[in-house]
C-alpha cells in the first residue's frame, strides 16, 4: 500500500509541477499582447507623458524627451504599457508612443566598434556613453549596432537595452 501511495503521490508531484511551469510560463507573457514580460521597445514619439496609473486620468509623474530610447516595457494593462529606462524610473505610458524597432544605449565612457565580434578586430568607430544605437542582430556576446551614420560590433555587455540571453537574427 505505501508504494502505490508513493507512486500516486510522485505523480501528482509531476502533474503539479507540470502545472506550476505553465503558470510560471503565462505569467512571462502580457495579458494583452501575449509578447514576453520584460520585454524592450523605444520611444516613438518625440515626448512621451509617463503616468501614475494605466488611464489618462493618472497624473504624469514625467515627460521622457528622447526619441528611439529604449525601454523596457514590464507589464500591460488595456492600451497602456509600465515601463522603466536604464536609469529603473518608470511608468505608464500609451502603447500609441512605443515603437517595436530595437535601440539601445551605450553604457562605457567610450565604446569601440568592431567590423566583426571579435575584440581582434579593427575598429569601425567609437560611441560615447549615452547614444542611441539602432539594434541589429545579436549573438551570444556581440551585437549589431548603427548610429549617426557609423555601424560595427560591440560586446552586449555594453548596451542597455537587450536581454542578456537575447539571440537577435
Amino acid at each position: 500500500m505505501g508504494n502505490r501511495i508513493g507512486w500516486f503521490g510522485a505523480l501528482c508531484a509531476v502533474l503539479l509541477g507540470i502545472a506550476t511551469g505553465a503558470v510560471q510560463a503565462a505569467e512571462d507573457r502580457g495579458p494583452v499582447t501575449n509578447l514576453p514580460l520584460p520585454r524592450f521597445v523605444s520611444l516613438k514619439a518625440s515626448e512621451g507623458n509617463v503616468r501614475r496609473g494605466p488611464s489618462l486620468s493618472h497624473r504624469i509623474d514625467w515627460v521622457f524627451k528622447r526619441r528611439d530610447m529604449p525601454l523596457e516595457v514590464t507589464a500591460e494593462y488595456g492600451h497602456w504599457r509600465r515601463v522603466r529606462d536604464r536609469e529603473g524610473a518608470g511608468g505608464w505610458v500609451h502603447y500609441a508612443l512605443l515603437s517595436g524597432a530595437r535601440t539601445v544605449i551605450v553604457e562605457p565612457p567610450l565604446l569601440d566598434l568592431h567590423v566583426r565580434p571579435d575584440d581582434r578586430t579593427p575598429v569601425a568607430a567609437r560611441l560615447e556613453r549615452g547614444v542611441i544605437a539602432r539594434l541589429g542582430d545579436c549573438d551570444v556576446e556581440w551585437c549589431k549596432v548603427s548610429s549617426g551614420g557609423y555601424k560595427g560590433w560591440a560586446p552586449k555587455s555594453a548596451l542597455w537595452g537587450v536581454m542578456p540571453e537575447e539571440i537577435r537574427e
